[in-house]
Parts: C-alpha cells; structure tokens; sequence
C-alpha cells in the first residue's frame, strides 16, 4: 500500500469515528439541560431525564400461576463533569432478567458487559438472591446513556410493589400497568402527598390501563436510622386477589386467611426431626426449679448458640430452615431460629407457635394480604392465657422483654388452619432507663471521684451485646474506652462489675475516675465544667432530611454530686433549662445543698422516633441545652 493511500484511508477513518463520536456526544441542548439540573440538584452526579416502566400480566399454565412482565426504559444523564455508577438489577429464583442493555443516544449498543453474581451482604450469601449489573461511565457533562430492562416473574405473589422515586433525581416518570380483565389486582398507594403524580385509568378492550406520571422527584436520602422506604416515598403496591380462567375463579391473596394458607403450606412441607435436640432441651431444663426457668434456658440458649445469617430475600425468605439443621449448623436466619426455638420448646412441654410480624421498618399491617407486610419471624409461647414473644435474633434480650422494632406491630400466629392477630405490648421508656450517680471533689485542679450506672431494658442489652462481641483478650480494653469515650483527659481505674451474661438483673458499673482539664483556677476563683458526656450534643440536625428512627426509647438519669472545696463559695451556676412535649423531656439543673453542688440531667425519648416537621422545635431547644454546656461553674474565695 503506497504512502498515499494509507494517508487517505487514516483520514477515512478519522472522519468516519469523529462522525461515530458525534452522534453519542451530548448536544448544545443535552449540555444546557445538565448545567439547569445540577443547579438543581448539587448533590448528585446522574439524573434520569425520562423513564418508563411497563407492567403486564399472563396466564402460566405450565405451573397454573399469574406470571408478570416488568420492563423499564430509562435515559440517564451526568449531570456532572463526569461520573462512574453501577446501574443493576436483583432477582432471585423465581425470576428471570430478559434484557438488560445500554446504548448510546444514537441507538447503537455501547460497549458496556453486565456481570451476574449472587448478591451478599458483609461476605454473607443470601439464599439465591442474585444482581445482574454494569459499570457505566459517563465522560462529561450532558453525556447521556439509554437504559432497558425486562425482568419476567413466574408468580404475581413475588411482585408486591414499584417505587417512584429513584437513588437518582427522576424528571419525568411514567408507570403504565395493563391489568386484563380475568385478573382481580388492587392497586393501594401510598405517600402520594406533595409529590407531582397524575393518574389516569382508561379501559382498553379486555384491558384496564392505570398509568401514573410523576415529575421531579427527589433521589431518595441516605441517612442512618431513617424509617423504611414504605413511610418515606410513593409507591403502589399490588394485591393480587384472584385469576379466572375458564370460567374457573382462582383464589390468590384475597385475605389475610389466604395468605396465612400459603405460609402455612410452606411450614407443612418442613421436615423437623426434634429427637435430634432432644438430649440439649433435657439438659436445659434438668435443674430449673419453675416453667419460666425453663423457658428462659432455652430461650437464651438460642440466643447465645445460635448465629444469626440473614436469608431474607428469595423463597428463602418465607420458608423456615428445618430446626434440626438450625440446630447441627448453629446458625439460621430469623424463621430457622424461631422455628427451632418453637420446636425445643414443645419438647419441653409449652405451647409454642410460628409468629410473622413485620418490623417498624414496613409501614403495613395485616389488613393488606401481601408478602410484603412481614420481613420477620419471631415464636409465641402461650402461657397461662398469656402470649410472650421470643426474637430469638435479639441477643440478650430478657424475657418479656421487646426489641423497640417490634414493639407495636402487629403479629400472625400460627393457631393450626386459622390463625390468631395479635400486637407485641408496647413499653415506656423508662423501661430501658440508664442511671448515672457520679460524686466528684476537686484535687489539683483535677475532677475525682467515683462513678455508679445501671442499666436496664434495651440499654442493657445493648450494652451486653456489644461487650461480648468483643474479643476475650480486648474486653477490658473495650470497657474502658466505652466508659471513658477514649478520652485521655479520663481515667478509670478499679472497675467492678455486676455479671456481664445476666440478661435478667440490673447491670451495674461502679469505678474511680481522674478526669483533667475541666477545672482552671485565676486569682481567687475556680472555673469548673462539672459535664463531662455533653448527651446529645452532636444532634444538631444541620443537614438532616429525613425522620430519626431511634434505636429504642431512652431515658437517661444522670446526677452529679461536686463537693465544694473548703474555703470556696458557689458564685455562679449555669443556667437550668428545662423542656417537656408529646415527643421528648430535657432538663438540666443546679442546686446548691450543703457543701455540695448537684447537677441533675435528664433526657426521657418518650417516642421511637422525631418528626422531620419536629426538627425547627428540636433544633431551637438543641441550641439551647448545648449552650448550657458550655456555661461553668464559677467558685470564688
């Protein structure tokens, strides 16, 4: 090939790929769109201009179940000046992905190869959840990509919900579902206030077309201990009651009753075999004196011997594990723990039940048949007319005694063919006090004393569930950073405890502290910051969206005994502050008392959760309490 010609086809070919490059490149109009959306939305890297999704429904006569067609369409634009994302995709045995495909604007399919893994989290494998998924690179600002996606599900009962809002700002979404006639599906919706969403139904021959356009909507807020998806963003959710084929009428989840009928179908077809733990529950029970002895032994032991793994998505989130495997393994997920813990029970001659309840993290109750109001399974003893509720997940949980995240729900029991609705008991905060008592003297301008707190309720447990996941040789390391915050100005010594396994009794800490630099003198006076833990003063809420779900209802009672150094007097004391509402009491207050300054602080969380629309309120008072801290006692010759 002679000089020429390889010079002509070079400019051939760098014209045919400046054309190719062209055509996938954002244009003036997708630029100026890209720049007015990050204005909007600065936090975030892609939008999704327009979307599309499809929802269809068919007859499988092969296994006599409603199957649905699931697609989506999606154009996702940087917003950015460039930006790298996984978009995927889960499904798990009882469905399949069809398509999954990226182009460019022009059409043509980009270069991007979608992996399939099963899906784990923190190294642990679901049962047979799986995510198809693809790296997508977006080079500048405007760059856009076409996303489509079918996904066929063999069992309408597996598809429960579509969500509107997306991780990433959504500008336009258009949700079309084409439900036929011979299909009886309730569409219930939820959290559609303050958002843009236009509905519309239109008969179309031996179909009903819901379709639903929302526009500009937020990506949904990660911050930690926010309530679940179901409280926060709009969403439908499809009740799928009957199907009729032939003239036959097919019964589906019609009812609470029939969907009870479909988990107790999967709890007939388990194979338990108790004789394989029998010679364990004779050991647990040998030696108690009462039933609740013996209740408790067992119980306990399932909570200290048995690992919790999560399967909580695919069928292997409805199924429990036979208890002898639970057993043999010494690990299950929340339905194989209360299944084994149902069955040694029994052994033990108690009445024990399966129990389906669904966490505050759903929205829902029992009063919609769907598989999406439950995502836990807890065991019911019933005992003397009275039902208990063992979550044998709940490490140290005293029996009796309610994880915050149930408390409140609504519970389904098994009770042979029918079943019984029940709620777990709700408890007050003060069930779950935590009570300090710290008497300090003044010595070298350092604080010293002695310190005594009790724990009780979940701030117990929770206090021994983290101590003893920690390994033996660093527990006392542990103690003292927990008790100190790993502060150096903080030293402990001469720690006693009360048992740090007895999930029934008070815990208690008792120890001696030094604590430096909160004591300065001038002159004739001495300035002491008598607060060392300064509760709650990080919740300042600067940024915060979403509503706070705590942990549990808290209530803390802290007092502080200063001994007033002989040859002083008390010449000013921070201010008190004192506050009471439906959601929350704070109050912080001086006292002089002989030779002594108290110091009492009390924080009661009368509720499980604060408001977003209580934040103004919150953060008023937050501002208030925090200056407080920073006010000092004031001593003078």
């Amino acid at each position: 090939m002679t000089y020429e010609k390889i010079v002509f086809l070079f400019i051939l070919l760098t014209g045919f790929f400046a054309i190719a490059q062209k055509n996938i490149d954002p244009t003036p109009e997708d630029i100026k769109l890209a720049k007015s959306l990050r204005v909007k939305y600065d936090k975030s890297d892609i939008a999704i201009v327009k979307s599309e999704e499809n929802v269809s429904f068919a007859i499988n006569k092969s296994i006599n179940s409603v199957e649905v067609n699931y697609k989506i369409n999606e154009n996702l634009m940087n917003i950015n000046h460039r930006a790298d994302i996984s978009k995927y995709e889960f499904y798990d045995s009882e469905s399949e992905i069809k398509t999954f495909s990226i182009k460019y604007r022009n059409n043509k399919t980009a270069a991007f190869y979608p992996k399939d893994e099963f899906y784990k989290s923190n190294d642990l494998f679901y049962n047979d959840a799986k995510v198809k998924y693809v790296q997508l690179d977006f080079p500048v600002q405007g760059y856009s990509y076409d996303y489509e996606m079918e996904k066929e599900i063999r069992d309408i009962k597996y598809f429960t919900s579509i969500y509107f809002n997306d991780e990433y700002p959504v500008i336009e979404k258009t949700i079309t579902i084409k439900v036929p006639k011979w299909l009886e599906l309730e569409i219930k919706e939820f959290n559609f206030n303050s958002h843009d969403i236009k509905k519309t139904i239109t008969p179309d021959g031996e179909n009903t077309i819901y379709k639903y356009v929302i526009k500009n909507i937020d990506p949904s807020v990660k911050e930690d201990n926010s309530p679940g998806p179901s409280y926060m963003y709009p969403h439908v959710l499809f009740i799928a009651k009957s199907y009729t084929e032939k003239a036959e009428k097919n019964t589906l989840f019609n009812s609470t009753a029939d969907l009870y009928k479909w988990y107790k179908s999967l709890v007939d077809s388990m194979k338990d075999e108790p004789t394989i733990f029998a010679n364990k529950v004779k050991e647990l029970t040998k030696d108690a004196k009462t039933d609740d002895e013996k209740i408790k032994n067992i119980y306990y032991w399932v909570q200290d011997n048995i690992r919790y793994i999560a399967f909580e998505d695919g069928i292997a989130g409805f199924k429990p594990d036979d208890s002898q495997n639970v057993f043999e393994k010494r690990y299950g997920d929340c339905k194989g723990m209360a299944n084994l813990t149902k069955q040694m029970l029994k052994l033990a001659g108690f009445d024990a039940r399966l129990t389906w309840i669904g966490t505050n993290h759903i929205a829902y109750d029992y009063s919609i048949p769907s598989l999406s109001v439950d995502n836990h399974m807890i065991c019911t003893l019933i005992k003397d007319g009275k039902k208990y509720f063992l979550d044998g997940t709940e490490k140290f949980n005293s029996f009796g005694e309610y994880a915050e995240r149930i408390q409140g729900k609504e519970v389904l029991i098994e009770d042979g063919n029918k079943f019984i609705i029940d709620k777990i008991p709700v408890q007050k905060s003060i069930t779950n006090s935590e009570k300090i008592v710290t008497n300090y003297k003044i010595e070298n301008e350092n604080l010293t004393g002695s310190v005594n707190k009790e724990f009780i309720g979940e701030s117990r447990s929770t206090f021994l569930y983290q101590y003893n996941n920690v390994k033996n040789d660093k527990k006392e390391d542990a103690l003292k950073w927990f008790l100190s915050g790993n502060d150096k100005n903080y030293n402990i010594s001469n720690i006693i405890t009360s048992d740090l396994n007895n999930r029934d009794q008070k815990l208690n800490i008792s120890y001696e502290t030094k604590l430096a630099n909160h004591v300065s003198s001038f002159d004739n006076e001495m300035y002491v910051d008598l607060d060392y833990d300064k509760e709650y003063k990080y919740m300042d809420l600067k940024d915060r969206k979403k509503d706070i779900m705590f942990d549990y209802k808290s209530h803390d009672d802290i007092t502080i005994i200063l001994e007033i150094p002989s040859g002083y007097k008390v010449s000013k004391l921070p201010t008190n502050f004192e506050i009471n509402n439906e959601d929350y009491a704070i109050s912080l207050k001086y006292e002089v008392k002989g030779n002594t300054i108290i110091y009492h602080k009390m924080f009661d969380f009368k509720k499980p959760i604060l408001k977003s629309s209580k934040f103004e309120e919150w953060k008023k008072n937050h501002l208030q309490f925090t200056k407080n801290y920073s006010e000092q006692i004031v001593l003078t010759k």
